[in-house]
C-alpha cells in the first residue's frame, strides 16, 4: 500500500511540476491588438490637439496625462475581456511576470515625469514617455509574443531622436509612438494572436 501511495505521490509531483514549467515557458498573448488600435486613434488625436499647448507646457502636460488614463481605460478592458475569451489568468503566470516587468518602467516614467515637471523641465517628456515605454515593451516581451519586443525598440527609435528636438517636434514623435505605433502594431496583433 505504501508503494502505490509513494507512486501517486510522485505522479503528482510531477505533474505539478510539468504544469509549472508550461506556465512559465508559455507566453503572454492576451495584449489587445485592437485596443492598441484604439489606443493609436486616441493618442493621434491628442498629439493634434497638444500641438496647440506646446507653448504652454503644463496643459500640455495634462493633456497627454488625460490620454494615458483613457488608454489605460481601453487597455485594461480590452485586455480583461480577451483573457477571459481565451480562458488566461491575469494575475498567475506568464501574465504576472509580464505586468511586473512591464509596470517598472511605468513607475520610473512617473516618477521622472513629476521629478522634472515639478523642475519646470518640459522638453524632456516626450524622451522620457518614449524612452521608458519601449523598455517596458523590451523587458516584458521576454514573456509575451515576440512582436512585443519588436515594437519597444520602435519606442525606443523615437524616443531617441526625441532627446534632440523641440517639444514642438516631442510632441509628433509622440504622435508617431503613441499613435502610428499602436496601430500597426496594435492590427499585427489582433491578427495574428486573435484580437
Amino acid at each position: 500500500m505504501t508503494e502505490r501511495v509513494a507512486i501517486h505521490d510522485h505522479a503528482l509531483h510531477s505533474i505539478r511540476t510539468i504544469r509549472e514549467a508550461m506556465e512559465r515557458s508559455t507566453a503572454f498573448t492576451s495584449i489587445p491588438g485592437w485596443g492598441g488600435c484604439a489606443i493609436g486613434v486616441t493618442a493621434i488625436a491628442t498629439a493634434f490637439f497638444a500641438s496647440n499647448f506646446v507653448l504652454q507646457p503644463r496643459l500640455w502636460v495634462m493633456t497627454w496625462l488625460a490620454d494615458g488614463v483613457v488608454a489605460v481605460t481601453i487597455a485594461g478592458v480590452m485586455m480583461y475581456t480577451k483573457a477571459r475569451r481565451a480562458g488566461v489568468s491575469l494575475t498567475a503566470g506568464p501574465a504576472r511576470r509580464f505586468f511586473i516587468s512591464y509596470s517598472a518602467p511605468l513607475i520610473a516614467a512617473a516618477l521622472i515625469t513629476l521629478a522634472l515637471v515639478r523642475a519646470s523641465m518640459f522638453e524632456p517628456l516626450p524622451a522620457v514617455w518614449l524612452l521608458l515605454y519601449g523598455a517596458s515593451f523590451i523587458s516584458s516581451g521576454s514573456f509575451s509574443i515576440r512582436v512585443v519586443p519588436v515594437m519597444g525598440i520602435f519606442f525606443m527609435i523615437l524616443g531617441l531622436a526625441a532627446c534632440f528636438v523641440p517639444l514642438s517636434i516631442g510632441n509628433l514623435l509622440m504622435g508617431a509612438g503613441f499613435g502610428v505605433l499602436h496601430i500597426v502594431f496594435g492590427f499585427i496583433i489582433a491578427r495574428s494572436y486573435g484580437g
